[in-house]
């Protein structure tokens, strides 16, 4: 299946800058797959979307301040990005800039000195322990928010640190955040729990295998990155029991359905932690999850072909083209859709 059949254009003054001013103030849309019919409500309504013994599953990773800006020796600034941890202070990163011709730098971050090594088609960054890079961190990193949230140059917002991240994230280690669970405010989830649904939360920490886009002409030709995940096994035994009730699983984000469908897909077999590069796209069979709560996608982005999966690319492009017509905003801190 070719990737361009998932273009579609958008009105820039349509990709949210900032997060809407209450977490379920949001706008949402509802489709329902079995009739193809749209609703058009507010992202509080959600708990009506909801019903007694669901399960609704929650991402609980936490993003961490992984963009970093660094000086070099030359006095020229650098931005880079943190991607995975390889122990003693050293982290794999993208960035550009370092020059050509030297392997490795040097570059310091406020007090603190580092170095950029070039390795094979990655850059290393090099901290004097891992107590140091936490630091740097702590004191310099900025959150990572996605290049098309313009920041007027700055990336970092005080905003952001609050607004970028779930109310109940938890385990440190994503480097984009769970979006669809943004619009979740504390005093929402207690609702959804009043009216009987049960909350479960599963851990996959989001890296560049789900925000890097397709760059293949076909789905068929593109190859996740691994994300490592987490399912408890208390958590893995009672989704189990739930399936075999005829419980509704519904999954709030994109990271949940892909932990839920590689823990499942073996008939629940799969080991309930550990790496996955599982890629849902069109003609994927669902075997865990029956509802998805979610934001709307950039095009040629993995998630996108996930809810194209999940939907079916029909409905997906009715619904898309409805949202765009109807002024809902767009990405990370834009709008949802619940699919059931």
């Amino acid at each position: 299946m070719r990737v361009d059949e998932f273009d579609y254009d958008l009105p820039r003054d349509m990709i949210a800058q900032h997060p809407a001013g209450e977490r379920s103030r949001s706008r949402l849309l509802v489709y329902d797959r079995a009739t193809g019919k749209i609703d058009h409500r507010n992202f509080s309504d959600i708990v009506n979307c909801l019903r007694k013994g669901d399960v609704l599953v929650l991402n609980d990773s936490k993003v961490f301040p992984a963009r970093l800006k660094v000086r070099k020796a030359t006095g020229g600034q650098l931005d880079i990005l943190l991607v995975k941890s390889l122990g003693n202070g050293s982290w794999e990163c993208l960035g550009r800039g370092t020059g050509k011709g030297k392997a490795v730098i040097p570059v310091t971050i406020g007090e603190y000195s580092a170095s950029l090594a070039k390795q094979d088609d990655c850059l290393i960054v090099s901290f004097a322990s891992a107590e140091e890079a936490d630091e740097v961190m702590a004191k310099f990193g900025r959150m990572p928010l996605p290049p098309y949230i313009k920041r007027n140059g700055e990336n970092g917002m005080m905003e952001d640190f609050d607004r970028y991240q779930t109310v109940y994230a938890e385990n440190t280690g994503s480097i984009a955040a769970p979006t669809a669970g943004f619009h979740f405010s504390d005093q929402l989830l207690d609702a959804v729990r009043s009216v009987g649904v049960d909350i479960l939360k599963v851990t996959l920490h989001i890296g560049i295998g789900t925000f890097s886009l397709i760059h293949t002409e076909t789905l068929e030709e593109h190859h996740m990155h691994g994300e490592r995940y987490e399912l408890d096994e208390a958590s893995r035994m009672f989704l189990n029991e739930a399936r075999s009730e005829g419980r509704r699983i519904v999954a709030c984000g994109t990271s949940s359905v892909r932990t839920l469908e590689t823990v499942f897909q073996l008939n629940g077999n799969a080991s309930a932690a550990g790496t996955t590069q599982l890629f849902i796209y069109p003609g994927y069979k669902f075997s865990a999850v029956d509802a998805l709560i979610t934001n709307f996608h950039l095009p040629r982005s993995t998630p996108l072909m996930l809810v194209a999966a999940f939907m079916g690319t029909p409905g997906l492009k009715k619904a898309y083209r409805e949202a765009i017509s109807g002024g809902y905003r767009f990405y990370s801190y834009g709008d949802a859709m619940f699919i059931s």
